[in-house]
């Protein structure tokens, strides 16, 4: 087990763990204003299929907020690989809790004050962290999870999709959309979409395992375990896992609340992350 820290230039530091499963993760860490207390609740944060942005304005909100928010990247979203360490979904959520070991946040002095956060993919995974460890959870929020089918409504097949194509599902606005998802990089220079092709299919090749071939691993089976108060924020225009999963999340949960998101899509985070910020912030400070 090792951990190095390095500064960023950005509002975050950047450390490095790696777990006692020999897996390497860079955690992104927001500390509020003023600095972590002993007192301050902490929010681990969980990122979707599409990583962590260079902004991130939900989390730094949060943050600003007096939250101090710990934010890991999944293996095939940084150069450190290891994405072959990690097969199924309980290894996915396994992961999670080791890497809330190594940063600390499982101490007797953090009990009640390490809160959940993930938005789709993420949340997935925040739900099964949740169940296989309700005692370590305060309060958990999800942002329009995958992690459940209904036959009337059909999840669309991202794997199978091109950028442009993504944007008009995972969006209200796909204008802004394709912007966010390409990050504004020149894909008339051949060398740059040779780096985005190459590293979207490592990410696709990590969410597929518990995305694909439908992002159901059978946690309804499971969503007893979830006894921890939850907020599912749910964009009202979410195209790619529409607001009646949102019913069907909160049927599951036993404390569930649904707080729907005007002129946003599945990617709310960054299209109303203001609306984000305040309900997240409401419901973690109960």
């Amino acid at each position: 087990m090792s951990t190095t820290v390095t500064a960023t230039a950005s509002t975050f530091d950047e450390v490095v763990v790696t777990t006692r499963r020999s897996v390497t993760a860079p955690v992104r860490v927001y500390e509020p204003a003023g600095g972590a207390s002993s007192g301050t609740a902490t929010v681990l944060a969980l990122h979707g299929a599409g990583g962590w942005l260079p902004t991130e304005p939900v989390l730094e909100g949060l943050a600003a907020a007096g939250l101090r928010v710990v934010a890991p990247v999944w293996p095939a979203w940084s150069e450190h690989g290891d994405e072959d360490r990690l097969s199924d979904m309980q290894d996915f959520a396994l992961h999670g809790w080791d890497v809330a070991t190594e940063m600390g946040l499982l101490s007797s002095g953090a009990a009640g004050g390490l809160h959940l956060m993930g938005h789709s993919m993420g949340g997935m995974i925040a739900a099964e962290m949740a169940a296989l460890a309700p005692q370590s959870v305060g309060r958990m929020a999800l942002m329009c999870p995958a992690g459940m089918w209904l036959a009337d409504h059909p999840i669309p097949d991202i794997f199978a999709m091109l950028p442009y194509q993504l944007a008009e599902v995972l969006f209200a606005d796909p204008n802004v959309g394709e912007e966010v998802l390409t990050g504004g990089a020149d894909f008339s220079d051949n060398a740059t979409l040779t780096r985005f092709m190459v590293a979207r299919a490592r990410q696709q090749g990590m969410a597929g395992k518990i995305l694909f071939p439908i992002p159901n691993r059978r946690f309804s089976e499971r969503a007893y375990r979830v006894t921890v108060p939850t907020l599912l924020a749910w964009g009202r225009q979410d195209r790619l896992i529409p607001p009646p999963y949102a019913d069907a999340w909160q049927e599951a949960l036993p404390d569930a609340s649904v707080e729907l998101v005007d002129g946003a899509g599945h990617m709310l985070p960054y299209e109303q992350p203001a609306a984000v910020v305040a309900a997240v912030t409401a419901h973690l400070h109960g």
